[in-house]
């Protein structure tokens, strides 16, 4: 009689590669942060859509949010109190302070942990799945940066260098 063996599926992504890949993705949207004129970053849209300087800071907000429940396991969420700063020295300050929070936070996440469902402020998943949203809404306000920016006739900066 042969023995019963175990065959496991090996990991596409580790918790260091998904980090490499949300870290490139906010240093790419820093950049686009920094190409806006400083007036026209809380004050410039198209078609009634909120300004990019709003956008990055709910891109912030989310990873801010994230951050917190991978350190604490606390994903309760607790809006900004009072207005945002609309200037980018004050986003830019919050957006490089959280940098390397995230780089000691997700390595440090239990892996299985990080794929057990939790109650979050938008419904119950995976801390995984929390992440991947985080990442997908910043490429989408990204985007609308990128239209911002051409419409302002400013060339963007290229989409694939992070």
């Amino acid at each position: 009689m042969t023995a019963p063996t175990t065959t496991t599926s090996p990991s596409v992504l580790t918790l260091g590669d998904l980090l490499t890949h949300w870290q490139g993705h906010r240093g790419l949207t820093r950049r686009v942060i920094e190409a806006f004129p400083e007036d026209q970053l809380f004050t410039f849209s198209i078609g009634g859509m909120r300004t990019f300087g709003e956008l990055a800071w709910e891109a912030h907000g989310i990873s801010a949010y994230n951050h917190q429940g991978l350190t604490t396991d606390d994903w309760s969420w607790n809006p900004p109190e009072g207005e945002l700063p609309r200037d980018r020295a004050a986003l830019l300050a919050a957006w490089d302070a959280l940098t390397p929070q995230l780089d000691t936070a997700l390595p440090a996440a239990e892996p299985t942990w990080f794929t057990t469902p939790q109650k979050m402020a938008w419904g119950t998943m995976p801390p995984l799945a929390s992440v991947q949203y985080s990442i997908d809404n910043e490429i989408h306000h990204r985007g609308q940066g990128y239209v911002y920016l051409r419409a302002l006739g400013i060339e963007p900066p290229a989409f694939y260098e992070r």
